[in-house]
């Protein structure tokens, strides 16, 4: 009984790491995507400063996950517990890291107006940050509904990202001297993008959670 209620405690742990861990990206992207629309280097760097309460998040589930593998012997349900934290973590980690990278943008464009009105990158920002949330909800009431909409929400945020790369393509093509911005909008687009498959791969990983099959919701 006392190893069980430690083992719990544990667990606990774990998901409240995780939850916080998706707050820092929802926080991180939001405040890339304002730095970038603000021309705020300063809001840049503290982001690309906070990277490393990420890392070290991570790194507490992976310290705190080992030992409750190598102490308890999980099998079942709760080793997947274990297993579908180390998953979460290291996607949340990535998330963190591309969101530091549409930081790393606003760094570069410094001191240049933008070519054109942020329209899409927004977009994309909302529906990943919504998609962020319910990815985190999912895992914690282990909701394989809430689960698999992550693809449908993927696909909207593919859908403005070829929007965006097309109208992008297009500007470059009339106004040559605003490429290179155009081009680093495009990699801002792409790091989103990105972090809607890491939150999709959430989707699947509570689904595995619960079910013990690994659904494919990136397609």
């Amino acid at each position: 009984m006392i190893r069980r209620l430690e083992f719990d405690k544990n667990l606990e742990e774990l998901r409240s790491l995780l939850r916080e861990m998706g707050e820092h990206v929802i926080d991180a992207l939001e405040g890339a995507v304002l730095s970038l629309q603000q021309h705020d280097t300063t809001r840049a760097q503290e982001i690309v400063a906070a990277d490393v309460r990420l890392n070290a998040m991570e790194e507490k589930i992976m310290d705190i996950g080992s030992r409750l593998i190598i102490t308890q012997q999980p099998v079942a349900k709760d080793l997947r517990r274990i297993i579908v934290a180390f998953k979460i973590s290291s996607d949340l980690e990535r998330m963190g890291d591309l969101a530091l990278d549409v930081a790393k943008v606003t760094l570069r464009i410094q001191g240049q107006e933008l070519i054109k009105p942020l329209v899409d990158i927004p977009r994309m920002a909302e529906i990943v940050k919504l998609m962020t949330t319910e990815a985190i909800t999912a895992y914690l009431d282990e909701n394989t509904d809430l689960a698999h909409k992550m693809a449908l929400d993927d696909d909207q945020v593919d859908h403005l990202y070829s929007a965006m790369i097309n109208e992008l393509y297009s500007y470059m093509i009339k106004k040559p001297d605003a490429v290179s911005q155009a081009m680093l909008l495009t990699l801002v687009g792409r790091y989103i993008e990105r972090i809607a498959d890491h939150a999709t791969n959430i989707g699947e990983s509570v689904v595995y959670l619960v079910t013990g099959k690994r659904p494919d919701l990136n397609r």
